[in-house]
């Protein structure tokens, strides 16, 4: 008898049979659930260099600083926290897989944990969008896109009109 769930399955976005604890650069993106602006302001219109962060962004904003000194291997290159989603490129130092090598997963697990504790409820999307950074053309594309992304902010696919920021 086949299960009766209404959910829609998840689509499993990782590259099949490719080692996410390999040295090497990833975009990651982390979204808030059901598209919340609750990590940051962002005045439109304004030419925003950076988002003003609420109490959660900070939280968010001290842990992705702390990332490094969790995971020796693992290096936050370059990040910005717009009002419902987190981008970060994420450098793994290490080589070769071993047992307690962090994986893109383990990072992003480790992340969302900690600030969730911190808040005293999960603010997250399920899962994250990640991309492997293939060379130095595509690094430098993601970085200015980062550096971009508050003052386009209105022309962002994750904006919203009405703001539920405190």
């Amino acid at each position: 008898m086949p299960h009766m769930n209404n959910q829609p399955s998840r689509k499993n976005l990782r590259i099949k049979h490719y080692d996410y604890s390999g040295a090497g650069c990833y975009f990651i993106t982390i979204c808030v659930k059901d598209n919340q602006e609750v990590l940051s302001r962002i005045d439109v219109g304004a030419n925003c260099v950076r988002p003003t962060l609420s109490n959660y962004g900070e939280i968010v904003d001290k842990e992705i600083q702390t990332l490094s000194t969790i995971y020796e291997q693992i290096n936050i290159d370059h990040y910005v926290i717009m009002p419902n989603h987190i981008h970060m490129l994420i450098l793994i130092e290490a080589s070769g897989r071993t047992q307690f090598a962090p994986t893109v997963s383990r990072v992003v697990k480790q992340f969302k944990g900690s600030v969730t504790k911190q808040i005293g409820h999960s603010i997250w999307q399920k899962s994250f969008h990640d991309h492997v950074v293939r060379n130095e053309e595509d690094y430098l594309s993601i970085w200015k896109y980062i550096d971009e992304n508050p003052a386009k902010w209105a022309e962002d696919c994750y904006y919203k009109s009405n703001p539920t920021i405190d």
